[in-house]
């Protein structure tokens, strides 16, 4: 007999752990959270915060969110992305990123009615793990996961308590894997990966020095150095990441994979900080320093039967447009209601099929784009010459080069300006963060096609309620209280929304009842003049893509289950047929 039992154990605190133990707990679902550790994240690690991560965070509740922006560094700030040839040497060009550019900032205030922001994983971790156990996780630190046995009922866990040295079990219906790039989890249940670890080396270098005459008048999360004799590797020839403006900072520095891990000694950190700064006098307060791989590996299938893995166990990628935190707590946005409806007999055990099913292309995608991304730094390097040697002197005549008068040099200012244009696949790609569509048996899409669209898939965000999207986010003025909400404001929250307009009234009639026979509650909107809810802008009819009497249903993780243009004859068999599919329930 198990020492102690619950419905769900998390193994893990990072973002993808502690956020599933925040949403679990909101449903409403017992669970524990372990840490082999004795702490939350002690390095900023993961920061770029995208809009989509947002949305879940502002799900949880608007003091999450708000409690989000407190901590972060605002957009604004995050801003131009330098290429230079150290911090106080010559600036070799710029691009507006992460949102910063007007009509990119346009795309982002659009699409969401949320922010991207940089908030370092020693604020997002601690503000996941509070929320959690806020809500009735239980969370346990210096516990470390050693092994599973799973069977039809349950899972059995082995865990050692790694104070006292006692190993117990915990018994629970479902076991996630949020145990990073080396999973015990992952590897116990056997689960398929394709791609290779350990591809390069870097290292981190966290630091206190006041840089601010340097970055004050360019504010920016990354500051890349361009500079001959820089040791190539990890993301780049040397990056000085901005943690907290303008006096916390790492430093990316690579290393040789194939020889062993570097000591990093205060010494050496010192002399990297000097060089990459540019300032031979300067002090810096070490605060620690590490090394890691780059990998280029995902899961092919992220579940078997009761164990499931996410975030980092599942997708092991460099840091490249940020979106490791982000796709973590996504994986866990669109499993928590999944466990919950199981859990609490709304749907069949079969539902849990339709998170690999839609997790592990994710994975896939962003594993692909976060390393095509390091690739993508070559054309700066050609174009600057610090390609094929390591003569120094070489390389340095190739870069002052350009600004020589004449046909050459002026070529060569070109292909700068457009290799760094180049990166806004990387640091500009909001596409990427916030198109991820979903295919699999948790959708219905009744043969609709899916739509196609003139501009880039992964640099620009493509609003549609094509069932597997998110919905569009657009403002809806409320006759009750004179707010606008945003159409994600009206779902989510842990229950399946219907979206319709004035002549769909049926629709709202037959999901209360369907709701009922489901044993769960069915919020319905509907959108019209002198209703609750009234899209003056015509903004509404526009992206909801459907007639005023036809229906869109919305699951809790905010992405389109069914659409239908009009009104049908049997709205209820309708509903019935739909949710009969998505969840699993064939005796109704």
């Amino acid at each position: 007999m198990a020492d102690i039992t619950t419905d769900v154990l998390i193994i893990g605190t990072g973002p993808a752990g502690s956020a599933a133990a925040a949403l679990l707990s909101t449903y409403g679902v017992e669970n524990i959270v372990i840490n082999r550790y004795h702490w939350l994240a002690n390095t900023p690690r993961a920061h770029i915060t995208n809009q989509r991560t947002m949305e879940v965070l502002r799900d949880l509740g608007k003091e999450v969110e708000d409690e989000a922006y407190l901590f972060a560094t605002e957009q604004d700030l995050m801003g131009e992305n330098v290429f230079c040839e150290s911090l106080a040497g010559e600036e070799i060009g710029r691009m507006k990123s992460w949102g910063k550019h007007p009509l990119s900032r346009a795309e982002h205030q659009l699409a969401s009615p949320t922010h991207m922001n940089d908030l370092p994983q020693t604020f997002m971790e601690p503000l996941l793990f509070k929320t959690a156990c806020a809500r009735g996780a239980k969370g346990r630190m210096g516990c470390e996961f050693l092994s599973f046995e799973q069977d039809a009922d349950g899972v059995t866990s082995t865990v050692l308590d790694r104070l006292s040295g006692h190993e117990f079990t915990i018994r629970s219906k479902y076991l996630i894997g949020a145990d990073g790039g080396n999973s015990r989890v992952a590897e116990q249940a056997g689960l398929p990966f394709e791609g290779q670890m350990g591809v390069g080396g870097s290292m981190n270098i966290l630091f206190r020095a006041d840089l601010s005459k340097y970055v004050a008048h360019r504010p920016s999360v990354l500051y890349w150095i361009m500079q001959p004799g820089a040791d190539v590797g990890g993301i780049g020839m040397g990056l000085v990441r901005m943690v907290r403006p303008w006096n916390e900072w790492l430093i990316v520095w690579g290393y040789d994979i194939n020889e062993p891990a570097p000591v990093v000694t205060p010494e050496f950190a010192t002399g990297v900080a000097r060089q990459l700064v540019g300032d031979p006098e300067l002090e810096i307060e070490l605060l620690s320093a590490n090394t890691w791989t780059v990998n280029n590996m995902y899961a092919t299938h992220m579940q078997k039967d009761r164990v499931f893995i996410m975030g980092d166990a599942a997708h092991r990628h460099p840091p490249s447009n940020g979106l490791g935190s982000n796709t973590s707590i996504q994986d866990s946005f669109n499993l928590a209601w999944k466990i919950a409806a199981v859990l609490k007999g709304q749907a069949g055990a079969d539902l849990l099929e339709s998170y690999s099913e839609e997790r592990a292309p994710v994975a896939k995608q962003i594993v692909t784009r976060a390393n095509q991304s390091i690739a993508e730094f070559g054309p700066i390097f050609e174009a600057l010459g610090m390609t094929g040697g390591t003569d120094v002197a070489k390389i340095q005549a190739s870069m002052d080069a350009r600004s020589d008068a004449g046909s050459a040099a002026e070529k060569q200012r070109a292909a700068i300006r457009d290799a760094v244009a180049f990166k806004k696949y990387e640091f500009d790609a909001h596409g990427v963060e916030m198109n991820q569509r979903y295919r699999s048996s948790a959708v219905v899409t009744d043969g609709q096609m899916e739509p196609e669209f003139e501009l880039d898939s992964e640099l620009h965000y493509q609003p549609t309620t094509w069932p597997g999207a998110r919905i569009p986010h657009v403002w809806l003025f409320d006759h009750d209280t004179g707010d606008m909400h945003s159409t994600l404001d009206l779902c989510g929250g842990g229950q399946f929304t219907i979206f319709t307009g004035i002549g769909g009234e049926a629709w709202c009639e037959a999901a209360q009842k369907v709701g009922k026979k489901l044993g769960m509650d069915i919020a319905c909107h509907i959108v019209g003049p002198r209703q609750k809810y009234t899209d003056h802008t015509g903004d509404w009819a526009r992206a909801s893509e459907i007639s005023d009497t036809g229906c869109l249903l919305i699951r809790p993780d905010q992405h389109v289950a069914w659409r239908v243009d009009e009104m049908q004859t049997d709205p209820e068999a309708e509903i019935t047929r739909v949710l009969k599919s998505i969840m699993s329930r064939n005796e109704l």
